[in-house]
């Protein structure tokens, strides 16, 4: 297949598939006589795992990562849980910064429905988040 025919099989631009093979995600294809890339169906299934990784918030780092281990012969489980949990834990850590947020705004939003717009004089901020004296 060509580069063209393995973009639109795989739903991405001919320019990423070319930025992963520069960034070993994805090997150097074969090439045809007159230099065009040449790609097996196995490409597709490597950009599904690509796509699959970063859907589920891995870094482009952190899947060539997965792949090396792959390419040096070891199953890559255990380095994927790490970095899953990892990533679990991120967002866990994240959700809890928004509920927090959430409360703020929450607040911030109740005290602006008692305050009186006339009573905002400063010409350098607002009183809904201006912090109170």
């Amino acid at each position: 297949m060509r580069i063209g025919d393995v973009a639109e099989a795989a739903g991405v631009p001919a320019q990423t598939i070319r930025f992963y093979e520069r960034r070993g995600l994805l090997p150097q294809p074969e090439r045809t006589p007159n230099g065009y890339r040449d790609y097996d169906d196995s490409v597709l299934a490597r950009l599904a795992f690509i796509r699959s990784g970063q859907a589920a918030g891995l870094t482009l780092v952190e899947l060539g990562s997965v792949l090396e281990q792959r390419r040096e012969g070891s199953v890559p489980c255990a380095h994927v849980q790490e970095l899953l949990a990892s990533k679990l834990r991120d967002v866990e850590k994240r959700q809890r910064e928004l509920a927090e947020l959430a409360t703020e705004l929450e607040q911030l939003l109740s005290r602006s429905h008692e305050l009186d717009p006339a009573d905002c004089t400063d010409p350098q901020s607002c009183h809904i988040i201006a912090p109170r004296d």
